[in-house]
């Protein structure tokens, strides 16, 4: 059994900060991308951000230069530090995490999860 667990979610001003963290625990073998995703009311999911094992990252035009996404391969946890925050920014947060339970079995998993909001 494999749990991702997010914090850091909340309310902010615009211009504001937030720093998002998900943990993943449970039966681990390795955890290979990690991502962020994001789903505003009546908009459909988007990656926000996703990062490999080995750091390589990647992010949506629209949070490049302002979210900076990173990883602890030691705490299995993953980071969204979040600057410059728009109100179009206010979303459901969710991380995903391609995690191998074993040598030879590899499964998507997501989190629960964490509300940011952004107001104007």
């Amino acid at each position: 059994q494999v749990q991702l667990v997010e914090s850091g979610g909340g309310l902010v001003q615009a211009g504001g900060s937030l720093r998002l963290s998900c943990a993943a625990s449970g039966s681990i073998f390795i955890i290979n991308t990690m991502g962020w995703y994001r789903q505003a009311p009546g908009k459909q999911r988007e990656l926000v951000a996703a990062i490999t094992r080995d750091g390589t990252t990647t992010y949506a035009d629209s949070v490049k230069g302002r979210f900076t996404i990173s990883r602890d391969n030691v705490k299995n946890t993953l980071y969204l530090q979040m600057n410059s925050l728009k109100p179009e920014d206010t979303a459901v947060y969710s991380c995903n995490a391609r995690i191998k339970t074993t040598p030879l079995r590899e499964y998507d998993y997501w989190g629960q999860g964490t509300q940011v909001t952004v107001s104007s």
